[in-house]
């Protein structure tokens, strides 16, 4: 079934659909072998790691888990994130972070590290978004653990998360 898997004059397989098919191939001598092949629709992940005040950078979290702390008064001072499973579609993820005494830092993408590290400067807001074919497809949501607010509302496809502009500091982000 071409709508499910494709395969070109050098027998290289692509997947087109989601699906099940069968895939024959006959060899100039009239032998011939069958294979079934099964296409799944890859889902991208975000993946994300914080840089914490008094404990450096975590490990990295994934797809709404929590990174950063709660309940220690610790001030989140940097982030990084990336997508990974993302071989559909054309595009990446932006962020921007808004730091004390500095204000909006320019777009970072893919990793690059947002913020400071060895300043003791605490993060106050994010934006988060997708760019190319993803933001077409996706919508990017997080929130973020503000000090004496707790957890705020959701934020999505690059609205500010935080409190820029009220001296407070980012102990914590979700995103999915």
């Amino acid at each position: 079934d071409e709508n499910i898997a494709k395969v070109d004059g050098n027998g290289k397989v692509t997947g087109v659909g989601t699906g099940t098919t069968n895939i024959t191939v006959t060899t100039s001598n009239g032998k011939s072998a069958t294979c079934k092949v099964t296409v799944v629709k890859q889902t991208p992940s975000v993946n994300y790691s914080t840089h914490v005040q008094d404990i450096g950078w975590q490990g990295y979290v994934k797809d709404g888990s929590t990174a950063g702390t709660t309940g220690q008064s610790k001030r989140l001072e940097a982030i990084r994130i990336k997508l990974s499973n993302n071989t559909s579609y054309k595009g990446t993820i932006q962020y921007q972070t808004h730091i004390q005494d500095i204000g909006w830092q320019e777009n970072k993408s893919n990793g690059e590290i947002s913020g400071t590290s060895g300043l003791s400067k605490r993060l106050e807001a994010i934006k988060i978004s997708l760019t190319g074919e993803m933001s077409e497809k996706y919508d990017i949501y997080y929130r973020v653990h503000a000090q004496d607010y707790g957890w705020l509302g959701w934020a999505c496809n690059g609205q500010s998360a935080g409190t820029e502009g009220m001296s407070k500091r980012l102990e914590a982000i979700e995103i999915q």
